[in-house]
């Protein structure tokens, strides 16, 4: 039986989007805290910008390593509750944060952090898939929005709780992690129950024709495109709050509100990206979010603040829409493996956004921060070879 003619598949479970979406918020609101004490942590421990640019390193590359392998192993075996034990770490690396009492002692608490990530997105990514009805993109755009709302919202929270009082009030987040642990727990009962009646119903894929070397082929240029993304991404979560303090005199608490109005913009362009991707066709999207944000990129680093926090938001909106469109195209590029194809693509993305860090943060310190923006802007510009992905579906009218 196919996918477009059973019930299973047809109906999208909305209540089950939103909370797998509120876990992601959860998830990533937790995870963004790790960034948003830079500034406090590079002065409290007298850390240059190779050893922040290490720190995020170490988190993404937790992340990174782990994800396909567990996405590989959770489409042979779905782990329900497998959710829980990824925000168990979580919990435990933000416990370690809060009392961590130098360099080395911060690695280990942002690899619990990652461990937590990388247990936690491929299995999240498969529930909003199995509750999307069809509707794909729009399904992961929910999903994705919850991820970049929560890591807006990290350091705004942050700047209120953590930034006024100190390291160690990073502790209370660990509320916030329970309640992820005891939503992801009602979360696994739905999945588990899921999976019985779709096993019962005997539901495979729906595939394409092209050949093997074509989708090997769409996926490298995937990868150049999500290297594109995240390693620009990676500029900004990073350093935009070292860059704005150093060019415009900016506080810790000011540039962590540039910040939020950027990542609050991230999540806005990630909703969007999936229902266009189902509406107008995922290549479309995927082309106009990576190549579009050029313009805006090149011009951010001559700006004056005001224009800075706008060019900010506006490139934040533009290349947050394609990560929804690259994982779903992916997903149908390579049908019957959305645990491998997601663990694959968050574990890059995360991976790149690490080694990005670590990269620019070394350069920046040998040529400061404001180079390293202007470097970065022609970054998007790859976004061209989006043209030579194979068309996989006509567009919708």
């Amino acid at each position: 039986m196919s996918t477009a003619t059973h019930p299973l598949t047809q109906r999208t479970v909305y209540p089950v989007l939103f909370t797998i979406a509120f876990s992601h918020f959860i998830n990533d609101l937790l995870q963004s805290v790790i960034p948003s004490v830079y500034p406090m942590i590079k002065a409290g421990f007298n850390l240059s910008f190779t050893q922040i640019g290490l720190i995020t390193f170490m988190f993404q590359l937790m992340a990174s390593l782990l994800q396909p392998f567990i996405g590989i192993y959770t489409d042979r075996k779905p782990l329900p509750y497998s959710l829980v034990i990824g925000m168990a770490f979580t919990l435990g690396g933000l416990v370690l944060l809060s009392q961590a009492s130098g360099f080395y002692s911060i690695l280990v608490a942002v690899s619990f952090v990652g461990i937590g990530s990388a247990v936690f997105h491929p299995e999240s990514s498969r529930v909003a898939y199995l509750a999307s009805g069809g509707k794909r993109g729009l399904a992961q755009s929910i999903f994705q929005l919850g991820g970049n709302a929560g890591s807006a919202a990290g350091p705004l929270l942050v700047a209120l709780i953590v930034v006024p009082y100190g390291q160690g009030n990073i502790i209370w987040f660990i509320l916030v992690a329970l309640l992820g642990i005891l939503v992801l727990f009602k979360l696994g009962a739905w999945y588990k129950g899921h999976l019985v009646l779709r096993a019962a119903s005997n539901i495979t894929e729906a595939r394409h024709h092209l050949p093997r070397r074509k989708v090997i082929g769409a996926v490298i240029i995937l990868m150049f495109l999500i290297f594109s993304k995240f390693f620009y991404l990676s500029s900004l979560t990073s350093y935009y709050t070292f860059y704005l303090i150093e060019k415009f005199q900016l506080t810790i608490q000011q540039s962590q509100l540039y910040l939020f109005a950027f990542l609050a913009a991230v999540a806005a362009g990630t909703l969007m990206g999936g229902p266009l991707g189902d509406r107008f066709g995922r290549k479309y999207i995927i082309w106009f979010s990576i190549l579009g944000a050029a313009p805006f990129t090149l011009m951010l680093p001559h700006a004056n603040l005001f224009w800075t926090g706008v060019l900010a938001v506006i490139t934040g909106v533009i290349i947050a829409s394609a990560f929804s469109a690259i994982l779903v195209y992916a997903q149908e590029l390579i049908p019957g493996k959305v645990g491998m194809v997601s663990g694959l693509f968050f574990g890059f993305a995360f991976g790149m956004a690490g080694v990005g860090s670590a990269l620019l943060g070394r350069l920046a310190d040998h040529s400061g921060i404001v180079y390293v923006f202007h470097l970065c802007a022609f970054l998007p510009l790859i976004g061209i070879i989006t043209g030579l992905l194979p068309n996989l579906e006509q567009k919708k009218t």
